[in-house]
């Protein structure tokens, strides 16, 4: 048996761990309720820019370059992690699905040159590693997201796009269900077309939840009907009004997605630190009662010899 002087130092090793474990919980449960808080408030413009998008895509006017489906030769994968650790499966989950599509779709993608964009460290640190052409890095962004700080990053993929640098981009990140939910989605998000922003809506509508209920009881239809257009009148020009109105709905649409994961990371976090301070909890009783027997043993063995002892003196 191990001596208790040994597994006193352990014990108080364990409940130090908790302590920092515990900490680090409430922050990141003080740190989640906001950046939940925000992303959920987002949820209904993001939907309303989502349908509009849809709209825009399906009108008979000339529409702004964002929306042109061209050859693809380059395509342009954008991975959204995090910067810091101690997450649980936040991270690894977004880097499986990247590999999984790719994987899925690597015939597709053998013939299309590959850029590659890392928001957060540990999608940089995951993308170099693999050996890739990371060819911007978006780090050290803040736990709560300000549409300031987004600018750059939509900047940079839509002029990209529109200089015909990449022919598609395909962004990885998690959208949050619940606090115990996070699932990691993939997503086309240029060009833009009606199809695949209907089945960004169907990804992303909860099916359960005041806002589902909400749903369900208005008959709310986040995509529009093709057949049921109206037509619209677009002054003073068409092409100026689309061009602005497109790239604000796509920069809607990202920065949506970036409070999306800031609430999954927080979430994520928050759980894999309570989890640690349970399993830190179960180890310090463990230990303890490893200690007392120990520590009884140890009594035992001393009360034997001195009786003993006075056995042999009398």
């Amino acid at each position: 048996m191990e001596s208790p002087q040994n597994l006193k130092k352990r014990l108080k090793s364990v409940k130090n761990i908790k302590q920092i474990t515990k900490a680090m919980e409430l922050v990141s449960a003080t740190k989640m309720r906001k950046s939940q808080q925000i992303a959920l408030d987002s949820r209904p413009y993001a939907f309303a820019a989502l349908n509009l998008l849809a709209t825009v895509s399906s009108l008979d006017q000339k529409l702004p370059e964002l929306f042109t489906v061209r050859k693809i030769k380059k395509v342009l994968f954008v991975l959204v992690a995090s910067d810091k650790g101690l997450a649980g499966a936040f991270n690894s989950s977004v880097f499986k699905k990247f590999e999984q599509h790719i994987q899925r779709d690597k015939e597709k993608y053998q013939s299309e040159e590959k850029f590659f964009v890392a928001i957060g460290e540990k999608s940089a640190n995951y993308l170099s590693k693999k050996g890739v052409n990371i060819v911007k890095k978006f780090a050290q962004i803040g736990d709560y997201t300000t549409p300031l700080q987004v600018e750059p990053l939509i900047d940079f993929i839509a002029e990209g796009y529109l200089e015909k640098k990449w022919d598609r981009v395909v962004i990885f990140s998690t959208h949050f269900r619940s606090a115990l939910k996070q699932e990691p989605h993939v997503r086309r998000i240029l060009p833009i077309d009606f199809d695949h922003i209907r089945e960004t809506v169907e990804e992303i509508i909860p099916e359960r939840g005041k806002f589902a209920d909400l749903i369900k009881e208005h008959s709310i239809n986040f995509v529009p009907d093709k057949k049921k257009l109206k037509e619209y009148l677009i002054e003073p020009s068409p092409e100026k009004v689309l061009t602005k109105l497109a790239k604000h709905l796509f920069f809607m649409q990202v920065y949506h997605l970036i409070l999306e994961a800031n609430a999954s990371e927080h979430s994520a976090r928050r759980l894999a630190m309570k989890t640690a301070s349970d399993n830190a909890s179960d180890l310090a009783g463990v230990l303890n009662l490893q200690y007392n027997k120990s520590r009884q043993s140890a009594i035992t063995k001393e009360i034997t010899e001195i009786i003993a002892g006075t056995e042999a003196l009398s």
